[in-house]
């Protein structure tokens, strides 16, 4: 299976993937947005995508938003959801320094949870009570990018800064800590 940065060209096959998989669709414009905004971070192919954001309040650390995921039904299983989820994360890191990324999930949706949980290893973060828009709950998810990074040997955008440790400074907020040598 090919994995690649999404082209505009792909947009149409995206829609239409997100309407065959998933309860929570967009406007085309939506998905524009995405691709000309990130486009470091959108992958997918004809069978399933990814499409991704940075968050950009300069008051929190760099981190990611996973805004959709889907993979057509006759082609999970196949570990695409987690090369699509890894390769953004990859892409996260090394463009724009991302520490952690997050997602929303169905707190129903238990393949999706398995898939965040037991192997992407994300974390329930919280629940946000009415979420979507027929009135299901969601789990606000995270996932630390630090291990995937040493792990996978991933070259942070600015690895001196990416791995500095928080440090809590007047107020509760947290701050990196980047050792001026």
């Amino acid at each position: 299976m090919n994995i690649r940065c999404a082209t505009v060209e792909d947009l149409i096959n995206t829609q239409h993937a997100n309407l065959m998989c998933l309860p929570e669709n967009y406007q085309m414009k939506y998905y524009f947005y995405h691709l000309l905004s990130w486009p470091q971070l959108s992958y997918g192919n004809i069978v399933g995508y990814v499409l991704a954001k940075m968050e950009e309040d300069p008051e929190e650390e760099p981190h990611g938003h996973i805004t959709s995921l889907a993979v057509k039904r006759s082609y999970r299983r196949l570990g695409l959801a987690q090369k699509l989820m890894d390769q953004t994360a990859r892409a996260m890191i090394e463009t724009f320094n991302a520490r952690f990324v997050s997602l929303h999930v169905r707190v129903s949706n238990r393949a999706a949870l398995n898939l965040y949980k037991n192997t992407l290893k994300f974390n329930v973060n919280d629940v946000e009570p009415k979420y979507y828009a027929d009135g299901e709950d969601a789990f606000a998810m995270k996932r630390c990018l630090l291990n995937f990074a040493r792990e996978n040997g991933i070259t942070p955008a600015n690895a001196d800064e990416f791995f500095a440790a928080p440090k809590t400074v007047d107020g509760g907020k947290k701050q990196r800590v980047v050792d001026s040598k």
